[in-house]
């Protein structure tokens, strides 16, 4: 049944990922939201696609979900990829995002970035370096996990060269926007997260301690907290808020 006067949250899972990946964030906040989660084409039981993997798709499947399910504004959570793809809603389709969370999400793409997160994003390597991985990965994939692996790879060398959100476009984000990141994750980069939560107008920053890019390393108390914080947060920047951004540690 749903809440009186819903107020709707989506949960977006990352790449290679499903969503029960974000499953133990729903019993936490379902008593105040209306939670939602859903597979990107050809993840999990969504079964294969002919289409290569792009975020702008995935993007598209996000709305094609809210009106599906008569969804006219959200908030999202994203972890990693899905923070990306939430981010990209907020830029292209502002009046459906109310607010955005992210974890673990490399914000800044180029194709030094992308080598490097491609590196081992081939099956062979999978199966011969990781191979409990390699059969995690069988478990969750209808489609057949090294063609999620093989489009996620192709995804992310486009990425490198055709960025969704160009250095320009971040000021373009005008809803709330909360970037969590581990002060260990080597993929995300904290210092990459700080440049991109300095172009915002409406952000936060949250470092998980101890914390790397797994989202199952992050601390779930601390996490669900932070979220809940800034989900009921409803208070707007007025226009001496903005001022002492432009003039103060986000210059």
């Amino acid at each position: 049944m749903k809440k009186k006067n819903s107020k709707h949250l989506i949960l977006l899972h990352g790449a290679l990922g499903t969503m029960e990946q974000v499953d133990f964030l729903l019993s936490e906040l379902k008593e105040d939201y209306d939670v939602h989660r859903l597979n990107f084409e050809g993840h999990g039981e969504s079964g294969p696609t002919d289409s290569p993997f792009r975020m702008t798709y995935f993007a598209e499947n996000v709305l094609g979900y809210m009106d599906e399910h008569s969804i006219n504004e959200a908030s999202f959570f994203g972890y990693s990829m899905g923070g990306y793809v939430a981010l990209i809603l907020a830029k292209n389709h502002p009046e459906r995002v109310k607010k955005v969370a992210t974890m673990g999400t490399i914000l800044q793409w180029d194709e030094q970035v992308s080598e490097r997160e491609c590196r081992y994003l081939y099956p062979n390597k999978i199966k011969e370096k990781v191979p409990h991985f390699a059969e995690q990965l069988n478990d969750r994939h209808l489609s057949g996990w090294e063609r999620v692996v093989n489009k996620t790879r192709d995804m992310l060398q486009y990425l490198g060269t055709h960025p969704d959100i160009k250095g320009s476009e971040w000021k373009n984000i005008n809803c709330p926007v909360r970037l969590h990141v581990g002060d260990r994750d080597a993929t995300a980069g904290l210092a990459q997260t700080i440049e991109i939560y300095r172009k915002i107008e409406q952000s936060e920053l949250v470092v998980l301690p101890k914390t790397g890019h797994p989202i199952t390393e992050a601390d779930k108390d601390f996490l669900i907290l932070s979220l809940e914080k800034f989900l009921r947060e409803i208070k707007k920047p007025d226009q001496n808020d903005r001022v002492q951004k432009k003039n103060g540690s986000k210059n």
